[in-house]
């Protein structure tokens, strides 16, 4: 534990000024053609939304909730590691890490602490809570040297929870955190117990037949992210120096960057703010607006793009949760081609890509269900 140091989010006033002083001077470009979101994130609501954050969103409001938790910084192959740690008062607490994925931060998590790791029923299962920001990502520190793909970062958890610790624990992730939450399971079965997964990353059969609803929509859910939605991957995992540049340089940019996704991955019924409240979204914008981090989270694109999904198949027991708004949705069928031990699975009528963030209730409620099934 000597290996681990207390940690305090600050946001200094001159920070604030010169975020103030960017979103003020700001240079826009013309509105879209036609107006709506097929080229991007509409003028006026970027607009609007800078606004908000220059003039009435609280510059604290980030600090202020990470610091009702307890925050550390630990060294792992040299890079450091930010990481709340919430210790439930449960003696039967399971220990459990969640991993954020792009563009979420550890923010996405902060509404489903209380009820993990305090329910308010005595019957409901508890958790002592690890979660991290990715290596290159929020208060983490940002490597100098290639290498810090999903397998290291998950071999790193693994690490972490020793360090902590905690001989037998649970993983739980999603986006880039359901892939880094499958590494933990492929690295390190003696001790992880049991993963939940919230994107569950699985190819389809194509030899399969009789098609259901489910997969069909998947398949199409494909296709369209290939045709429309993939450009930010691409970028990110093929020049992400580059387009640090811009997003470190312009917080209208890293904002507006971050929002499009926000739009186009929740189930949000055309609106982002259907779905996240304003104060949060730039609670997450935040965190990588505050540590520069346009460059270096892309960066894992780089260092995983099309390899992460490889490997071999996963025993470790698992749950999934597919929501009809997620990126990549997948059957239980499918998945057991890459999961073999699946315990729980739960196909929901509404939600997104950002499960904890959208649907705290709900993930909870799911994350309870799987685990409740596993020693």
């Amino acid at each position: 534990m000597s290996d681990i140091r207390p940690f305090t989010v600050e946001i200094e006033q001159a920070a604030i000024d010169d975020l103030q002083n960017r979103l003020a001077h700001t240079r826009w470009p013309e509105a879209e053609t036609p107006d709506d979101w097929s080229q991007g994130i509409p003028l006026a609501y970027t607009r609007e939304v800078v606004e908000y954050w220059r003039d009435e969103y609280n510059m604290q409001r980030l600090a202020e909730r990470l610091n009702a938790y307890d925050n550390f910084l630990t060294e792992i192959d040299g890079v450091d590691v930010h990481f709340l740690h919430v210790r439930s008062a449960r003696d039967d607490a399971k220990p459990l890490i969640l991993t954020h994925g792009w563009p979420g931060s550890v923010v996405e998590f902060l509404n489903v602490i209380e009820p993990l790791s305090a329910p308010e029923d005595a019957s409901a299962p508890a958790f002592h809570l690890v979660i991290p920001s990715l290596v290159g990502y929020g208060f983490s520190g940002k490597p100098e040297k290639p290498g810090w793909g999903v397998e290291k970062i998950g071999s790193a958890w693994a690490q972490l929870m020793s360090r902590l610790g905690y001989d037998s624990y649970f993983a739980q992730g999603g986006d880039w955190g359901a892939i880094v939450t499958s590494a933990i399971a492929r690295v390190d079965p003696e001790h992880c117990a049991g993963i939940h997964l919230n994107m569950v990353v699985a190819p389809p059969d194509p030899n399969a037949e009789d098609l259901t609803e489910l997969e069909i929509s998947g398949l199409q859910g494909m296709q369209y992210y290939q045709d429309w939605d993939s450009g930010y991957s691409k970028q990110q995992s093929t020049r992400p120096q580059t387009l640090g540049y811009a997003l470190v340089d312009s917080a209208a940019g890293q904002a507006a960057w971050i929002l499009e996704k926000f739009w186009a991955w929740t189930d949000c019924d055309g609106h982002p703010e259907n779905a996240l409240n304003r104060d949060e979204m730039l609670d997450n914008i935040m965190v990588y607006w505050l540590n520069a981090a346009g460059a270096s989270s892309a960066r894992l694109y780089w260092e995983s793009f099309g390899g992460a999904l490889g490997g071999n198949p996963i025993t470790v027991p698992m749950g999934g949760a597919i929501f009809p708004k997620e990126i990549f949705r997948t059957s239980r069928r499918f998945a057991e081609n890459v999961y073999k031990n699946i315990v729980h699975w739960s196909e929901f009528d509404k939600g997104g890509h950002f499960a904890a963030f959208e649907q705290p209730t709900v993930f909870v409620d799911d994350v309870r269900a799987c685990f409740s099934q596993i020693d």
